[in-house]
């Protein structure tokens, strides 16, 4: 969304992932939620009473941040699969058991320096396909063409570089300073949170409703993991839907 003011058509992801630019910098969450509010006017995206927002994973983080920061944007704001940096409870000290660091190594791996673009450029496919292999339970979800774009996606100039800059940031000393900044203005709109079954269950809507005081949510599918919207997606959009009826 850094093209916006460069004067080029706005790009369709974050700053980083697809077919976005991919700079040095910018990855913290304060900047993409200047990013997400910059990108929503030029784009006609911007409606009176604000729109309603669905995020997904780091989506997630930005979604929060932006909804913190400019309320107005937002109308309804749904959440899906995700830690919040600086706000979720901290995981227990120790040696975690299996299944619990399946779902946690990448904060603690994706937040060194060189080491995961060492062990990672070169082989995109392999990573990602392990990936969507663990973190997934229905893992014939992703089909041969999406791990396909991924895989070209995420093997760009700079995507490596980029995807793990994301962590990075949200894990600085800085940025978990602004993330408690943020958590004290608190979301007026309508929150839906949602966690896979398989996956962090209703651990965010648990976090977020410390944020605000019109959450709701928790776990969906019940053997849906991490990936919500390819591996549930019924269930995904029925809880939307109804969010939706629900609110004003």
């Amino acid at each position: 969304m850094d093209r916006l003011a460069q004067g080029h058509p706005p790009a369709r992801h974050p700053r980083g992932f697809g077919d976005s630019d991919k700079p040095e910098g910018g990855y913290d969450q304060d900047t993409a939620a200047r990013d997400l509010h910059g990108f929503l006017a030029p784009t006609g995206l911007s409606r009176p009473g604000g729109v309603d927002i669905v995020a997904h994973d780091v989506g997630t983080w930005i979604a929060l941040a932006h909804a913190e920061l400019y309320p107005g944007d937002v109308r309804r704001l749904v959440l899906t699969e995700s830690a919040i940096p600086g706000v979720s409870t901290p995981a227990p000290a120790g040696i975690p058991s299996e299944t619990a660091n399946l779902k946690s190594w990448q904060f603690a791996f994706n937040r060194l320096d060189d080491l995961p673009e060492i062990l990672v450029q070169g082989h995109e496919r392999a990573y990602l396909a392990w990936l969507f292999a663990t973190k997934s339970t229905r893992t014939y979800a992703i089909e041969p063409t999406a791990l396909d774009e991924y895989v070209r996606v995420f093997s760009a100039p700079g995507a490596v570089r980029a995807s793990f800059a994301w962590s990075r940031a949200a894990f600085s000393l800085e940025a978990l300073a602004q993330a408690k900044v943020r958590a004290a203005h608190r979301l007026p709109m309508p929150v839906l949170a949602l966690g896979g079954g398989d996956g962090i269950g209703d651990a965010l809507r648990a976090t977020v409703a410390t944020l605000g005081d019109h959450v709701k949510g928790g776990a969906i599918g019940e053997s849906c993991g991490h990936f919500l919207p390819e591996e549930c997606p019924d269930e995904l959009a029925a809880s939307i839907l109804d969010f939706r009826r629900g609110t004003r």
